[in-house]
């Protein structure tokens, strides 16, 4: 059979014809080609010339789309099997860790991470926990197979930090000495850090710096905009609250995370050039994730905001694709939300112009279904990230 034998380990220079091709950004090429060269996609549409000598894969009409980007995962500092060993997400010793950064805990043999190629995803932004007001700093990895982490890096993506609002920084810092114990405290905390983060930065320009202090300098990075925000927030006055805060100190926010009351304040979000990342239909497992609407995401989506679907999971990050299907029933195109787990994670993440849709100049992150994404009967059959196969479905020799 044809897929036993045509996708070996690694493909180098080849091209996938006869695909249903979903470029995201364009329309749905039919008995499409994408031509791949040295990891990177330079053609891409029908009667493509392909050069002799590179290797054809036939995919005989199935569906082929960017691979899938999660902008919310805790693989690799959560890591299976789950025990308090593999708890490595939260450094919950004080409100604010900004020195820590998520990198130092990821266990690149996470077995999840496989499991996650296999469901089409290449892309993925490992953030620490939220037990902290600033938990530390994120790290982007393509979800290559490789003994370190170095060899997963997104190399070029932007720095990112955690932080958190609500009832997880209050409820885990409550006992101690100057732990917030109220929404006013995990605010007032955060005015604090980054006033001290302000007299800092003029402090070290003296002519008697101060000691260093690693939690301040990553906070200059993030006054300085060289930083992306990325805030735990669920209910729509913390999201005013933060902006009360951010907005004092002309920070940018680049997304709240899980945001399930964005509907009420979309317009103050956009208008902020905040993205969400957001759960289709999960919901009610804490006070402040009752008020929420399966009708979330497609409403902000329509009203010109970006918004991705995240996973928090590493089960759930297996089927994106059919988390994100569920936000049609809601509203939702098929278009848009195709752009939920591609393009539009990629804008959140700053580094649209390396993967997210299928175009020439970009990644060959690729992810070859049997079936339509969104039908609910599909499978992933080969991921590629780099032009490189990570994940093929095994197939069972007819003869």
């Amino acid at each position: 059979m044809l897929w036993a034998c045509l996708f070996s380990a690694w493909a180098g220079d080849f091209a996938i014809i006869n695909a249903t091709v979903l470029p995201v950004v364009t329309p749905e090429i039919q008995s499409g080609t994408v031509l791949v060269k040295e990891g990177k996609i330079v053609d891409v549409g029908t009667n493509i010339s392909i050069p002799e000598g590179v290797e054809i894969f036939d995919a005989g009409g199935r569906y082929l789309m960017p691979g899938i980007i999660d902008v919310h995962s805790h693989m690799g500092v959560y890591s299976w099997p789950g025990a308090r060993a593999h708890s490595d997400g939260n450094e919950a010793s004080e409100p604010v860790t900004a020195f820590v950064r998520a990198e130092d805990s990821v266990r690149v043999a996470d077995p999840a991470m496989a499991l996650a190629r296999a469901g089409g995803v290449s892309t993925v932004m490992i953030l620490p926990g939220s037990a902290n007001l600033i938990g530390g700093e994120t790290i982007t990895l393509k979800l290559r197979p490789s003994r370190t982490l170095s060899g997963m890096r997104f190399e070029g993506a932007p720095r990112g930090i955690k932080m958190a609002c609500g009832e997880n920084p209050k409820r885990v810092h409550n006992d101690e000495e100057r732990g917030p114990s109220t929404r006013m405290g995990n605010l007032a905390h955060m005015r604090e850090i980054f006033r001290q983060a302000q007299d800092y930065q003029k402090a070290r320009k003296s002519d008697n710096p101060p000691i260093s202090d690693l939690n301040l300098e990553t906070l200059i990075d993030v006054l300085e905009g060289k930083v992306r925000v990325h805030i735990h927030c669920y209910r729509q006055d913390d999201i005013e609250g933060i902006y009360r805060v951010m907005d004092e100190f002309g920070i940018q926010v680049a997304s709240f995370q899980h945001a399930l009351e964005a509907y009420k304040v979309r317009d103050i979000i956009i208008e902020h050039g905040t993205s969400i990342a957001t759960w289709p239909d999960w919901w009610g497992f804490k006070m402040e994730a009752y008020d929420a609407t399966p009708y979330n995401a497609p409403i902000f989506k329509k009203d010109g905001g970006v918004v991705a679907i995240h996973s928090d999971s590493a089960k759930t990050i297996q089927r994106l694709y059919t988390e994100a299907a569920k936000v049609m029933r809601y509203g939702a195109s098929e278009q848009e939300v195709l752009e939920m787990i591609t393009l539009d994670p990629a804008k959140m993440l700053g580094i649209e112009s390396r993967v997210g849709s299928i175009e020439v100049g970009k990644d060959a992150d690729l992810a070859l279904f049997s079936k339509h994404p969104l039908d609910v009967y599909t499978r992933v059959e080969v991921t590629w990230i780099d032009g490189e196969i990570v994940y093929q479905k095994e197939v069972k020799n007819e003869h």
